[in-house]
């Protein structure tokens, strides 16, 4: 039969000819075959199962063993005896090396045949022995998976006990070397598979024999923590790891970080070359648990050095995982967790920010059904590190367009510890970056913050206590950020909506107008009634007679002022006079009103280039009377024509800026001519006739506020829109200020004495907005003789400081985000200057004197210390960085700027409080009052970090990293407050605020 079967096989007959003949052949088993016969058969099926030529020999071995192996099961159990299979084992079979998978296929099919017989259990040992040794060997994966199957379907041939051991730790061994050097799909698909074979027979030797997985394990490390540079494990371990049970996770990652025989560079060898790596591996589960598990596991022994250096060299290779669907979720949570546990430095997320954008645009575009939801978390994440390392807006910004309304997360993080700028930042409230700006630009104006600092208010609850309270804990706090949730209650306007973003200049006069009308109000309560009334007496007289009441007003009389000449604290600090005066060009007769202003808003010019000096007296009054801005005005003009042209101006502003501050206040101050619609009724010439209007600072202020209108109304769109328009800052200034013949030592206070007691105006809202000049209805004037002429008026430049700047970002009034620049400086910390004539028609601020000011003040500004003031967070900065923060990020634009006057040689000094009789040049002591209530809070403090220490030692083992934060910030409407920025500095509830 054999004879017959060979010569067939080889004859050049038809297949089909060839197939019956077969068939005959394999029926023929059903009869009696002699044993001689039997073994013919079963050499020569071997050989064409082995050498065969084509496919059909192959087949036909195949078919014909199978079919005479059934019938005659004994004959072929002597065939395939152990001496046989150790020939096939160790010397191969022909031209075919012993290694050649298809010895084992073979191996693999004749076991089959005898799965019932005796003779596999005889055969077992010795394969016990060989599968060892051929482990050993290191073979190839394909030799490794043919191998793991046999074992699978075989498990009696498995190596046992101590062999069993070994055999495990030489296949892991053997994992080392399953590189895939294939780029076609098929063959990365079947190097997958292959791989999954050999894993899966771990798997079940681990789960039949536990005493082979910590040997295993063990191995595992030593490869990966192996610093041999020649030494490349494959990626192929991972699909191991996720077979480890995950119950072992905390002993085994607490054994092997509190072994003393692991070295610092092993670990960060094993972290950083493998298990990092093996997030590509795409199908094994739980990598990201295990390596969660060691991050946390090395934070537990404060191997805090490791952990930066795995974070800063492998940030990058775990972002670039999230390009790929089928591993980018673990990947993701390996990134949450390293980078809301590195909050020493923004250094980490840094690295991957250039990449973000290119991410989400591949997400949006993919069209994957995951890649949505994938996308919302990835968005959470990104916008809370943002928040975390705010105060990079040229950074960010791109990323928050692409993520805009991506994330319905900006959540009030928990606050551990102050920043190594030693200030304290306030806690958003939710949009309340307008009121935090404010009140850190408030804190900084140092001799403000002195004043109020030193008043004597105990057993008060105005609001001045209240803003005194917030200065102290700003000042002597032990938190990162304060909560001004109670000055908030009081402080903000009725009519703003809460959780809405503001205005924060329309904030800012509201709150100094109140300051400033609750300390007249109580001031003349306490020359009217000598006797101190009860709280509640106070506060109905109070309600009684101021327009924004407080309630509660205390029981002991409001402190007069220290100079005794009646003003309040405000009027000296923030208070000046304003002159406007209109001089009929028919008749020459001049009509002049005094008013006070806590702040100059500044119009921006219809057109670039008449923005610089427009001194021509003939200068008409449709081109610059619409842009003349009024004194405490609003935060937008109030003509058509002015918005109209302001709002026309909408292109991206040039790099370098066109205007400046000085700019400004010159086209404020600037001459105009009321002509045609708009001339001016002469009550001397009983008729409209042309006039010019000049307005001249006749007093001006300790702190000079100026607020740039950048947000005109758009009357086509029924919107007020954003001026982008970049305003150089410069660090020192001068303010024109007119002389009525008085002497520069006594014209301040002289001026100011008048204004409070004379003016028809001196009861009147600080924050009035002045009407147009060109409606005069109503207006109290002095007519001065036609005659009389303003030729004795001497022009004196003061001197400013720069002391703090308030930036908006954003594209809306409504919607963005405001942080602040600041820094100490009181009226001598710049140079003292002398008073510098100038005749009338000279130009305000001219160019050679602002720039001798910035020549003596470049080497001041650099060493002076700036902060930037973004929420809870609080950095260091520069004043270049303040400089360039419109070229850099053109949404971001100074808005409101506060100047303090410096010293001027022969003119008194109202810098420092006066404490009993005599006054401070440095911080006054801290009330008793005071002091208890921030050392009471300092150690409710100190109990809550002692309690979430506790909270993160008990969740230390857990396996998971939550980066979504408590509460609720700046996070309606989209892109308001929270995703410009929003002053990051709390910390996470499951991780540490310095390192891990």
């Amino acid at each position: 039969m054999d004879k017959i079967l060979e010569a067939l096989v080889s004859s050049s007959h038809p297949l089909t000819v060839k197939r019956a003949i077969v068939k005959k052949v394999m029926e023929a088993a059903e009869k009696e075959v002699t044993e001689e016969q039997c073994q013919a058969l079963y050499h020569l099926t071997t050989r064409l199962i082995l050498l065969g030529e084509d496919a059909f020999q192959r087949q036909v071995g195949l078919q014909v063993q199978e079919a005479y192996a059934r019938y005659h099961r004994d004959e072929f159990a002597c065939f395939f005896s152990k001496e046989y299979v150790l020939g096939l084992l160790q010397q191969g079979y022909g031209s075919l090396d012993r290694r050649d998978p298809a010895i084992l296929d073979f191996l693999h099919g004749s076991l089959r045949l005898l799965i019932s017989c005796p003779a596999v259990l005889e055969l077992a040992p010795l394969l016990q022995t060989e599968v060892l040794r051929i482990i050993c060997e290191r073979p190839e994966p394909a030799t490794c998976a043919k191998l793991a199957t046999i074992l699978t379907d075989f498990p009696q041939c498995v190596p046992r006990e101590k062999a069993g051991v070994l055999f495990c730790q030489q296949l892991v061994r053997t994992f080392v070397y399953f590189h895939c050097p294939a780029t076609e799909e098929r063959e990365l698909r079947e190097y997958v598979t292959r791989v999954t074979r050999v894993s899966v027979l771990l798997q079940g030797i681990w789960k039949a024999e536990p005493a082979t997985l910590l040997p295993s394990l063990q191995e595992v490390f030593a490869i990966i923590s192996s610093t041999d540079p020649s030494f490349e494990p494959s990626i192929a371990l991972a699909c191991l790891v996720q077979h480890i049970p995950l119950q072992m996770i905390t002993v085994l990652i607490k054994s092997l970080t509190t072994d003393q025989n692991v070295k610092d560079a092993s670990m960060t060898q094993a972290l950083c070359k493998e298990m990092i790596d093996w997030l590509s591996w795409p199908l094994a589960n739980h990598v990201d648990t295990w390596v969660i598990a060691l991050l946390k596991g090395l934070a537990a022994v404060q191997k805090f050095t490791i952990l930066i250096d795995v974070t800063l060299l492998k940030i990058e290779q775990v972002f670039n995982r999230l390009w790929y669907p089928i591993v980018r979720q673990g990947a993701l949570v390996v990134l949450s967790h390293m980078l809301l546990s590195f909050q020493h430095s923004p250094e980490a997320f840094h690295l991957v920010v250039p990449h973000i954008v290119p991410l989400v645009k591949s997400l949006k575009n993919d069209g994957l059904p995951n890649s949505k939801t994938f996308l919302l978390q990835f968005a959470e994440l990104v916008h809370c590190m943002m928040y975390q390392y705010s105060g990079f807006p040229d950074l960010y910004d791109s990323i928050l367009e692409s993520i805009k309304n991506r994330s319905n997360v900006w959540g009030l993080l928990k606050i551990t510890g102050k920043s190594e700028t030693g200030k304290t930042g306030l806690v958003n409230l939710g949009n309340t970056c307008y009121m935090n700006s404010i009140i850190q630009i408030l804190f900084m104006a140092t001799d403000f913050r002195r004043h109020v600092m030193s008043l004597q208010l105990n057993g008060s609850n105005t609001l001045m206590k209240k803003l005194q309270l917030l200065f102290a804990f700003l000042a002597h706090t032990q938190r990162a950020a304060y909560s001004p949730r109670s000055f908030l209650e009081v402080s903000r306007p009725p009519w703003f909506t809460a959780g809405s973003q503001q205005d924060c200049s329309e904030y800012l006069r509201f709150l100094l107008d109140r300051l400033h009308e609750e300390e007249k109000t109580l001031s003349a309560l306490q020359v009217t009634s000598p006797k101190p009334e009860p709280a509640t007496t106070s506060a109905e007289t109070f309600q009684a007679a101021a327009s924004q009441p407080v309630a509660d007003m205390p029981s002991h009389p409001y402190p007069v002022a220290a100079n005794g000449d009646g003003r309040t604290l405000v009027e000296r600090m923030f208070g000046g006079r304003l002159s406007t005066a209109i001089r009929c060009l028919q008749c020459h007769s001049l009509s002049e009103k005094e008013e006070p202003f806590t702040d100059l808003s500044l119009a921006f010019c219809p057109s670039m280039s008449k923005c610089h000096g427009p001194t021509d007296e003939h200068k008409s009054s449709s081109s610059v009377g619409p842009c003349q801005g009024a004194v405490n005005g609003g935060s937008e003009s109030s003509e058509g024509s002015v918005k109209e042209g302001a709002g026309t101006r909408m292109e991206r502003p040039l790099v370098e800026p066109t205007l400046s501050a000085p700019d400004l206040v010159d086209y404020f101050l600037a001459p105009e001519i009321l002509e045609n619609e708009n001339c001016y009724f002469c009550e001397r010439c009983a008729s409209l006739q042309r006039a010019k209007k000049v307005m001249q600072v006749v007093v001006a202020p300790e702190y000079l506020i100026l607020t740039l209108l950048r947000f005109s109304y758009d009357a086509t769109c029924h919107v007020r829109r954003k001026i982008l328009d970049n305003v150089g800052i410069p660090l020192h200034m001068s303010l024109p200020l007119r002389q009525h013949g008085i002497s520069a030592s006594t014209s301040s206070s002289t001026a100011a004495t008048s204004s409070s007691s004379d003016s028809p105006d001196s009861g009147e809202n600080l924050a009035k907005k002045l009407k147009p000049s060109r409606k005069e209805d109503g207006m109290a004037v002095n007519r001065i003789n036609s005659e009389t002429n303003d030729s004795d008026s001497e022009m004196l430049s003061v001197p400013y400081v720069l002391s703090s700047v308030v930036v908006h970002s954003g594209m809306s009034s409504e919607s963005g985000h405001y942080y602040s620049y600041g820094r100490n400086v009181s009226s001598t910390d710049g140079y003292v200057a002398h008073p510098c004539p100038k005749t009338l028609e000279s130009s305000s601020l001219s160019e050679s004197s602002t720039d001798t000011h910035e020549e003596m003040g470049c080497a001041e500004h650099k060493s002076m210390d700036w902060f930037l003031f973004n929420d809870s967070r609080v950095s260091f900065t520069n004043f270049e960085s303040l400089q360039n923060v419109t070229s850099r990020f053109p949404k971001d634009t100074a808005y409101v700027l506060i100047y303090r006057k410096q010293e001027v040689s022969g003119q008194p000094s109202n810098s420092g409080p006066v404490v009993n009789g005599s006054r401070l040049s440095g911080e006054p002591p801290l009330q008793k009052e005071l002091m208890d209530a921030i050392t009471k809070d300092n150690k409710l403090f100190l109990q809550e970090q002692e309690l979430n220490a506790r909270a993160r030692a008990l969740q230390a083992t857990s396996a998971s990293c939550t980066f979504r934060p408590n509460g609720s910030d700046d996070n309606d409407p989209p892109g308001s407050c929270g995703p410009s920025g929003g002053g990051g500095g709390g910390g996470f509830n499951t991780i540490s605020r310095l390192v891990f």
